[in-house]
């Protein structure tokens, strides 16, 4: 499924004159600029709804992204790991699971993300206080971001073999963060997981750091695979937080 989305982002400055250049010269100026931007977004996604979902009112959101390996414009591809992998095996998941499909050389884009999940939350039965996102690799970095741009808008994240940036991780606050990584890996080293789980823990952050001694690279078949992660997430909500 493919979706044009058109994003307005609008920066309110004033700009300079010819004249203050004029009679300014070699001299610093202060300035500004008003310009009016405008993105549309096209994002080839998958989506999977509970077989209850019309009897219900509300229902989670999962919003799944995939590593560098699943890139480019064939969504058969996003099925290759994680939840889109085990729903074509025919589990069942009490999720609206969204899988969106990163463009070939690009890597996930938060205002891409954000703008896919507003059009979710107005066009299905989203619960607003239940949207969980997670990824492996590629995906993980892009969950960490996502987490630190709109931590208030999520329940819970999992990241995995991810990587992320220090300087922005403790904006996650106190966004439940259960973080995945394999002591072997030789892709995204365990050090990238382990900075970001330190910092967060400095800031007062809600983390927990699973590592898997013998994994390599793939630390996301077992954890995708291990029914606890999903139960983790569902005890997860912002309302509960908020209280």
């Amino acid at each position: 499924m493919e979706k044009s989305i058109l994003l307005l982002f609008v920066v309110f400055a004033f700009a300079c004159s010819s004249q203050v250049f004029v009679s300014n010269l070699g001299k610093q100026q202060k300035c500004n600029l008003t310009k009016e931007i405008r993105k549309t977004v096209n994002i080839n996604y998958l989506i999977y709804f509970p077989k209850d979902y019309d009897q219900k009112d509300k229902v989670p959101l999962l919003l799944f992204l995939h590593g560098a390996g699943e890139r480019g414009n064939d969504l058969n591809l996003v099925k290759k790991h994680g939840p889109p992998k085990l729903i074509e095996e025919g589990k069942d998941f009490p999720f609206i699971v969204v899988s969106p499909q990163c463009p070939l050389n690009k890597r996930w884009e938060t205002d891409d993300l954000i703008a896919l999940l507003d059009y979710l939350i107005e066009n299905h039965k989203v619960d607003k206080n239940k949207i969980y996102v997670t990824g492996l690799s590629m995906g993980g970095n892009g969950t960490w971001r996502l987490a630190a741009k709109i931590p208030d808008r999520l329940a819970a994240v999992i990241p995995i073999c991810g990587w992320g940036d220090l300087f922005e991780v403790c904006m996650i606050g106190k966004l439940p963060v259960w973080t995945f990584h394999g002591a072997k890996d030789n892709v995204v080293p365990l050090k990238a997981t382990e900075e970001l789980v330190e910092k967060l823990k400095a800031c007062g952050g809600n983390v927990k750091f699973t590592i898997y001694e013998d994994a390599g690279h793939d630390s996301w078949t077992e954890t995708y695979n291990n029914p606890e992660i999903y139960e983790w997430l569902l005890k997860h909500s912002l309302d509960e937080r908020e209280r």
